[in-house]
């Protein structure tokens, strides 16, 4: 228990450190703490068990599990772009390569999750847990122990299927273009014939 309660107090002061660091989020909960003189770590948590619960029985939640899914990665994501180190930038992209695969299996299975209680708390956990800035944040296991070895197993024949379906387009492409040529060569040909009539 003496444990539990060290890990607790070291969390809650590294959640006090970053609610202290310095953005547009922390100066808005610092003019809320002298307001109403209720400390920004309690207004923080507070915030969090608001989402929680309505996570579990809010109208909307998916809306809110994409919002939590997608605006801090994207913003993320941009910074890295922008950024001189490549790090950052292959972090992101692990990420939106899980999130993606992660809204696949979630279009086909939707059936299913509908009936797990409390689903879209536990999917806006999971993603959370997917976009975490540590280095073995969810998104760089799932990676690294299912996309990656699936991907490397199957990289020839995915590959291949591309090739086919790149030559299969171009063909087509090749074809509408001869078609649609002859078709203006002859509506040409029989307007021309019509005027000289």
């Amino acid at each position: 228990m003496a444990r539990f309660k060290h890990n607790l107090d070291e969390w809650k002061a590294k959640l006090d450190a970053f609610l202290h660091e310095k953005n547009a989020a922390t100066d808005f909960l610092g003019k809320v703490e002298t307001r109403t003189g209720v400390r920004r770590t309690n207004l923080a948590l507070g915030f969090i068990v608001f989402l929680m619960i309505y996570l579990m029985f809010g109208y909307g939640a998916d809306f809110l599990c994409c919002l939590i899914g997608f605006l801090y990665p994207a913003y993320a994501s941009i910074k890295a772009i922008e950024s001189k180190e490549k790090d950052d930038d292959t972090k992101w992209l692990t990420y939106w390569v899980v999130y993606s695969a992660f809204l696949l299996l979630e279009f086909f299975a939707d059936i299913f999750f509908f009936w797990i209680p409390f689903y879209y708390l536990l999917k806006g956990l999971f993603l959370i847990y997917c976009m975490v800035p540590t280095a073995g944040n969810g998104s760089i296991v799932i990676y690294c122990k299912i996309i990656r070895p699936f991907f490397l197993k199957h990289e020839k024949v995915i590959d291949e299927g591309i090739d086919q379906i790149s030559t299969a387009g171009q063909k087509l492409i090749r074809e509408a273009k001869d078609v649609s040529e002859r078709a203006a060569r002859e509506e040409a040909q029989k307007q021309l014939l019509e005027k000289n009539e």
